[in-house]
């Protein structure tokens, strides 16, 4: 039997509506207009257009020290200098030497035993060539006998090389390294500054090493 007109149409609209309702399933896990969607991960990349963009949030990418960084005094634990450092960095201790960072620069700190003051000449012979062993991507500097700082004199021993690769991306970052020699009384005290290649971290690293004092 056929069925009115009416009741095709009545018909053909509600079989509409379901569909309209029911459409778009498979995008449910969509974030709302207008909604922030996951949080990646600190230096995790962004994704547009299902491409890899590279994360453009770095800051001081140069690694350049704020010019308002705030420094401290800190006295070595086990005795024999002061010396100022950066507020805020993080501080490690291992083998007797004491070592500031922040994400891209370092200050490692320490003292050892030694008969007679450095040269530029002792340096040459015996620094160099154990520096050169003991890091990666070594690149000579120079070495020279530094202008007078308030602890005294010092040689000071510059290269580059390659910093730790970094937990998470596996980067490496090449470091310009002064490795200052100070010494008194049969005790020589090493302060090793570092940071990326090509950084000017001249007045901090002045602010460092003039703050030097023996106790």
């Amino acid at each position: 039997m056929k069925q009115p007109v009416a009741e095709v149409v009545l018909t053909a609209a509600l079989a509409i509506a379901v569909l309209g309702c029911g459409g778009g399933g498979g995008g449910s896990s969509r974030t709302a207009s207008g909604s922030p969607g996951p949080r990646q991960p600190a230096g995790a990349p962004s994704t547009t257009a299902g491409r890899s963009q590279p994360d453009t949030t770095e800051a001081n990418v140069s690694g350049d020290i704020p010019d308002n960084q705030v420094f401290v005094a800190f006295t070595n634990p086990i005795g024999g200098f002061t010396v100022k450092v950066p507020e805020g960095w993080a501080r490690s201790d291992a083998d007797g030497a004491v070592l500031f960072s922040d994400k891209l620069n370092s200050i490692r700190l320490e003292t050892r035993p030694a008969a007679a003051p450095p040269s530029v000449t002792s340096a040459q012979a015996t620094e160099v060539p154990a520096i050169r062993t003991a890091a990666t991507g070594f690149q000579p500097g120079k070495v020279t006998s530094v202008a007078r700082r308030k602890a005294g004199p010092a040689v000071l021993v510059t290269y580059r090389a390659d910093a730790a690769p970094d937990p998470v991306t596996g980067k490496v970052v090449h470091d310009d390294v002064e490795r200052y020699y100070f010494w008194k009384s049969g005790t020589e005290a090493i302060l090793t500054l570092s940071g990326p290649a090509g950084s000017d971290n001249v007045d901090p690293w002045r602010t460092v090493t003039d703050s030097f004092s023996w106790v």
